[in-house]
């Protein structure tokens, strides 16, 4: 891909970083910009995440490197989050990425770190899958763009350590499994001058091979306290050697634990909800824990475990099992499917009389059983007034009907009317049918988020993280929505839905429908839910079809619907409009987004 940098002068780039870095920007975020150093390109470290704050949990460690081994950290972060939420305001898509780029320059800077390099990646929303995700930021063919340009950072920057995410696909982000998996092949391949060879002869970049590997285990729990560090361990999925740093460890410069760093770093990403922590660690200085880290590689070659080849693996874990034989470290796929658990069933019969979408439930209407929602993810509820749900649904004609009610006690942010994407920042309902009960990822699937409330009192409701997102008025012909919210005392909500389904991505099988209940709960006013309810709860129950239960539905054969491709959002921001990246690129020597060298 041609890249704008290409066709600007240095001294036509140093300009224009020097007009726009003050208005924007502040100044914490491109401090440095005049010292170019030795060396300015190189660091000892280098971290490979998806989004910003995906480091935020490992910069105790970095810091801690900077500060008593003098090692320097440099952070690759494929996209600029735009599929993320925002607790601050409405920005949205590139405007957001914008955003987000300056929370995490601010962040990482309290670890000592100044660059930062993005590649400009699109970041859609919240899905499990890796090879979706690989379709977004390459293509439908194996380009292998996003891959190229990892390699020519590595031998940009010249680390020794590179710091993966895990590679690993169960209940994680499928842009950190993907960034994972890219880390590791980048890092095997950097020092081949047969990969990528025009990065050598063409733009004259020496092979580079790092030393040691290692992947985030946020999972992994070990012991606490100061001994966590020196502890051997071993990660039980892998077999592999786990090594942690201790986020009690003193920091000189901040005067205090790093832990309490790595927290003011969090807080920083307030786009994202982090400024709701609370401001200090109040866990005691001893029982604090390690950042975790699976060793990957040590000398340039692959630690090695025990394989224990798992059978009837499902197509997304048995790609990556493909995949981790092809790295040559087919150990990474131990256990990686989980054991899932029998989904739920219902039987969703025909209603006598066409159900009004009010927010009650008339005779008649929903005469099936009840659907209990049960704890899924976040804190448990305190007592069934704190956060409740069940579901009840039917079907009318060539429509599905749900009717879910919600008790409740304490009334989330009453988003406005313009503002219904991303419920899980509020009190909400959501609601996922997979037509044919086959889908490996929620591109192929009808999911719609109803908020029962809104600044202007009544509801609305949107697709999100599906086939095609938006507002349910552009998105889902003929849907309704309605819900009834007590007053004083607030004790919860009902929502009901009328889902044609003409509306759904393909024809619907009536006896291998999916579908999934979920019921968000937040008790505070800063756009961040607390606890998460749903009838099938096992993993990430809102993006993982796997999971969800079957849904028998009475009375014949559904309308046909065409299957069509899904409309996923690309829009990303780009690095020749941020003017911290253009001064950072200028500085360094590296081009923006990771582009080739001219």
């Amino acid at each position: 891909m041609r890249h704008p940098l290409r066709r600007v002068r240095p001294a036509l780039l140093g300009c224009l970083a020097a007009a726009t870095l003050a208005a924007a920007w502040p100044a914490s975020v491109v401090a440095g910009t005049a010292d170019a150093g030795h060396d300015p390109a190189h660091t000892e470290v280098l971290f490979v995440g998806a989004h910003p704050d995906d480091e935020y949990q490992s910069l105790s460690t970095f810091g801690q490197w900077a500060e008593r081994r003098g090692l320097s950290t440099g952070v690759v972060t494929i996209t600029r989050g735009e599929g993320g939420g925002n607790a601050v305001g409405p920005e949205e898509g590139a405007e957001l990425g914008m955003l987000r780029e300056r929370e995490e320059r601010e962040a990482v800077a309290l670890a000592g770190i100044q660059n930062v390099y993005y590649l400009d990646k699109p970041d859609f929303w919240y899905s499990l899958s890796a090879p979706l995700t690989a379709r977004v930021w390459d293509g439908q063919t194996p380009a292998r763009d996003t891959l190229s340009r990892l390699v020519r950072l590595i031998r940009a920057t010249t680390p020794e350590i590179v710091v993966a995410m895990d590679p690993r696909p169960f209940n994680q982000h499928g842009g950190h499994q993907l960034s994972g998996q890219l880390a590791i092949q980048a890092f095997q391949l950097a020092g081949d001058r047969n990969a990528f060879p025009a990065q050598i002869t063409e733009e004259k970049y020496a092979p580079h091979q790092p030393s040691r590997l290692l992947a985030q285990n946020w999972g992994f729990q070990g012991p606490v306290g100061r001994a966590c560090a020196k502890s051997p361990q071993r990660d039980p999925a892998t077999g592999l050697p786990v090594r942690g740093w201790w986020s009690g460890a003193w920091s000189s410069r901040h005067g205090s634990t790093w832990a309490q760093v790595e927290r003011d770093a969090q807080r920083k990403y307030l786009s994202q909800g982090f400024g709701a922590v609370p401001p200090d660690v109040e866990t005691p200085r001893g029982e604090l824990g390690c950042d975790w880290f699976t060793v990957l590689a040590q000398h340039g070659k692959p630690v090695r475990a025990p394989v224990e080849p798992q059978s009837g693996l499902r197509p997304l874990y048995a790609k990556f099992a493909r995949w981790a034989r092809d790295v040559g470290m087919p150990w990474l796929a131990n256990a990686a499917q989980p054991n899932y658990p029998e989904p739920p069933r219902a039987r969703v019969p025909e209603a006598s009389v066409a159900p009004v979408v009010d927010g009650k439930a008339r005779d008649g209407e929903y005469p099936g059983g009840t659907l209990r929602l049960t704890h899924w993810e976040g804190k448990g509820c305190k007592n069934s007034a704190d956060c409740a749900a069940e579901a009840k649904l039917s079907r009318f004609g060539d429509a599905l009907y749900a009717l879910v009610r919600v008790r409740d006690d304490v009334r989330g942010t009453a988003l406005s009317g313009d503002d219904c994407k991303r419920h899980w920042r509020t009190d909400s309902v959501e609601v996922g049918l997979d037509p044919g009960g086959a889908s490996d990822d929620t591109s192929t699937v009808f999911k719609v988020g109803v908020l029962p409330f809104t600044e202007a009192g009544g509801p609305c409701a949107g697709r999100d993280a599906d086939h095609w997102q938006g507002p349910v008025a552009q998105t889902a012909a003929g849907m309704q929505v309605a819900s009834a919210v007590t007053q004083e005392p607030y004790t919860g909500y009902t929502v009901e839905v009328k889902i044609p389904l003409r509306a759904l991505p393909s024809t619907a099988d009536p006896k291998r429908l999916t579908v999934n209940v979920m019921a968000y709960d937040s008790d505070t006013q800063d756009k961040t839910g607390q606890t998460r309810l749903a009838w099938s709860p096992f993993g990430s129950a809102q993006a993982d079809p796997y999971v969800w239960g079957r849904a028998e539905l009475e009375g014949g054969d559904a309308p046909h619907v065409p299957t069509r491709e899904p409309r996923i959002p690309t829009e990303a921001a780009r690095s020749i409009n941020s003017p911290a990246s253009v001064a950072q690129s200028q500085r360094t020597g590296v081009p923006l987004a990771g582009g080739p060298r001219t």
